[in-house]
């Protein structure tokens, strides 16, 4: 596998999607998602000329740091326990897991700068995946109000997996509508501009539905080193 092949597919794919909708590719970030490849697999993807590296596990991230240190823009993309900020918190730039008013207590407390976090939405209702309902989402960001280290940089989805297309096209736009209702409200901690949504098999819809952050691993990077 030759990641600077499938960066170059991938982006044509991006180029395209946007160009369908009006859009710049300029306005998506590719996050090439590293946790099942090794450090030189994720070597070769900077190389590549990415720049945005996603982990979702505490020890694959620290890893992976020890030899890059900040060479990547790390972004946190996996579900995150309370007693793990500490580990990460120094590290990245994005976490794309905040769920919950007890990782946002940790996150506040252990932040010794300003870290834009995005909030886990599950606009599907699936039982298996985390984040808040479409319902809870504003009043939980609205209760961050006081929480000084932490911006709401945006909204983090994770689409049902499946190849109907009316599907995830209405999972990208319920996200991309709640994310403009927050915007609307001009909340100065939370300026919520970016949607982290689509991944390997869907972010060409994601695009078309406003994404501004797209998650891909296996399509870009592999699984295995």
């Amino acid at each position: 596998m030759k990641v600077a092949e499938n960066l170059k597919r991938i982006n044509l794919q991006i180029n395209e999607a946007c160009q369908k909708v009006n859009r710049s590719s300029e306005e998506v970030t590719l996050i090439a998602v590293t946790k099942y490849v090794s450090i030189e697999r994720a070597l070769e993807a900077l190389n590549a000329g990415i720049s945005n590296l996603g982990e979702n596990r505490d020890d694959s991230l620290l890893t992976k740091w020890e030899v890059l240190q900040d060479k990547p823009t790390w972004h946190y993309i996996g579900s995150l326990q309370t007693r793990k900020v500490k580990n990460i918190i120094d590290k990245v730039e994005y976490i794309h897991s905040l769920d919950r008013l007890s990782l946002a207590e940790e996150i506040n407390k252990r932040a010794s700068r300003k870290i834009k976090c995005l909030v886990q939405v599950n606009v599907s209702g699936e039982e298996s995946k985390h984040g808040l309902s479409i319902e809870e989402a504003i009043p939980f960001i609205e209760s961050l109000s006081n929480f000084e280290q932490i911006v709401v940089d945006g909204l983090m989805t994770m689409a049902p997996l499946t190849n109907n297309e009316k599907i995830l096209r209405d999972c990208f736009q319920k996200l991309r509508e709640l994310r403009d209702q927050i915007q609307h409200m001009q909340l100065e901690f939370a300026p919520c501009s970016n949607l982290s949504m689509g991944m390997s098999n869907d972010f060409a819809i994601a695009i078309e539905e406003g994404a501004t952050m797209i998650r891909i691993g296996t399509a870009l990077v592999g699984e295995d080193g």
